[in-house]
């Protein structure tokens, strides 16, 4: 791995952590403990615990927060208002097939609105994506927000033959590649496409038994846990004694490579979603519009390490290892999107060429970024052994992304679907590292292909982590306000 040492300049993210870290787009019941007011000294103390290298990389924080903050944040945050990247087409009606359905939430806040059907015409929902659909710009103001869903989908508006029979034979060789995903069918009934500006990610109110089961499942069953190993890696569960949180780590850092990076992607996306809904959360609802915004209490009762048994620095830490994860992934995808065939076509002209345009213009800003995560480190051993490895690591992975559907809230697991989706899909592509070396310039390769469905979740998720990040530093500067 290449170790590179930054002088820390510009702004130093240093996050308060007050506030117990339970569930992401969910939380169980816990006591709440008000009154306690943490010192300032204490308060620094927690924050700047918040600083330095990442584990099993050579980044340090303070790099990560300059770079997101003031290059990426701003530019992937226009990137997913763009038409391409907010309809995201998802079936969230799936049953859950690891035990009985235990009802939607009815909670209101937990709804999501799809666009309706008789607004999405044939041809999207027929899954045709590479058949060009001729929308003249001017034509686009006068239709609805769902109406212009009609446009999007085809990834290639200017198709050869050859590139037609190629495409046509993607469906036969999806089986051979190394998807994480339970991928769902974009041509079954109840698939839908979701505006996710209009439905954006933030705190419903959902909670419970059933709420603690999905989180439950994700750590204990697939974060490759030894029966020897008593602690729960369940954030939401309770843990006894410092002696028992210690032992969990030592035991935590004695595993494999692989296994500890499961783990600490697993956090990090449950870090990141726990920020989210702190960030928009619901302030104030009467008989006028609903206000949301950033919550300090909710914030610190999250993530307050006396709650937390001083594990929300390690949480918030495993965020940041995710966000290089999916960063590694789309600097090693950028030449599959630099081919001049390649359009992020909905049917605008303009706004496709401007979209990748921008798209460009961050992948460009990823490959800038000079202290990458070396996923060569990973799968390094004996062949048989690293193979055999990889395809466990695989469909722990899988068998989350299908815990996503046993999710109550339909917010909930539109999020869960979309962010568990683009984290596969970067893991699909960091080790695809010889398929995307060997595309052909000017056709599709039937080696290495993205679907528009895993193209839209790459980058939302993405766009995800770096809003995490920059909501760290909204929160330390809303903290010191209120001191």
């Amino acid at each position: 791995m290449l170790k590179v040492t930054l002088q820390n300049t510009g702004l130093v993210v240093l996050l308060l952590l007050l506030g117990d870290f339970v569930s992401g787009w969910f939380h169980y019941s816990t006591p709440h403990h008000s009154g306690k007011t943490a010192s300032d000294t204490e308060e620094q103390s927690c924050f700047c615990h918040l600083t330095g290298v990442l584990d099993d990389c050579y980044c340090d924080i303070e790099s990560i927060d300059v770079f997101n903050n003031f290059k990426v944040y701003p530019l992937i945050r226009k990137l997913t208002a763009r038409d391409f990247f907010r309809y995201y087409k998802v079936n969230l009606k799936r049953p859950c097939p690891f035990w009985a359905d235990d009802g939607h939430c009815a909670i209101k806040d937990c709804h999501v609105e799809p666009c309706p059907e008789s607004k999405i015409p044939v041809g999207i929902k027929s899954g045709n994506y590479n058949k060009a659909v001729n929308t003249d710009l001017s034509d686009l103001s006068d239709l609805s927000e769902c109406e212009q869903a009609q446009n999007l989908g085809a990834i290639n508006s200017t198709l050869s033959n050859q590139s037609k029979e190629a495409f046509e034979d993607w469906a036969r060789h999806d089986d051979a590649q190394d998807h994480f995903c339970e991928l769902d069918d974009e041509t079954s009934p109840d698939a839908e496409y979701v505006d996710l500006m209009l439905n954006p990610e933030r705190y419903t109110g959902y909670k419970g038994p059933s709420a603690w089961r999905v989180w439950n499942s994700i750590y204990e069953e697939n974060c490759f846990k030894p029966r020897s190993v008593y602690r729960p890696l369940n954030p939401l569960a309770p843990v006894r004694g410092e002696c028992v949180s210690e032992a969990f780590y030592n035991w935590l850092e004695g595993l494999c490579l692989e296994k500890r990076v499961f783990y600490r992607l697993i956090s990090g996306l449950h870090s990141s979603i726990n920020i989210h809904l702190c960030a928009e959360y619901l302030l104030e609802e009467g008989w006028g519009k609903a206000v949301w915004g950033p919550n300090a209490q909710e914030f610190r009762r999250r993530f307050d390490p006396a709650e937390a048994k001083g594990e929300g620095t390690r949480r918030l830490k495993n965020l940041y290892f995710l966000y290089l994860i999916e960063l590694r992934a789309l600097s090693k995808v950028a030449p599959y999107f630099e081919r001049a065939f390649i359009h992020l076509y909905t049917g605008n002209t303009r706004q496709d060429s401007s979209t990748k345009d921008l798209l460009l213009q961050i992948l460009n800003e990823t490959k800038a970024f000079p202290m990458h995560f070396d996923e060569k480190s990973m799968f390094a051993g004996h062949k048989i052994e690293a193979k055999t490895l990889k395809e466990e690591f695989r469909l722990h992975f899988k068998n989350i992304s299908r815990i996503m559907d046993c999710v109550g809230c339909s917010k909930c697991r539109l999020w869960g679907k979309l962010q568990t989706q683009g984290l596969g899909t970067a893991l699909k592509i960091l080790f695809s590292e010889k398929e995307i070396k060997n595309l052909p310039e000017n056709t599709p390769s039937k080696g290495f292909q993205l679907t528009r469905q895993e193209i839209v979740a790459l980058l939302n998720a993405f766009g995800r982590l770096s809003t995490s990040i920059k909501e760290l530093h909204n929160f330390r500067t809303l903290l010191e306000e209120h001191r």
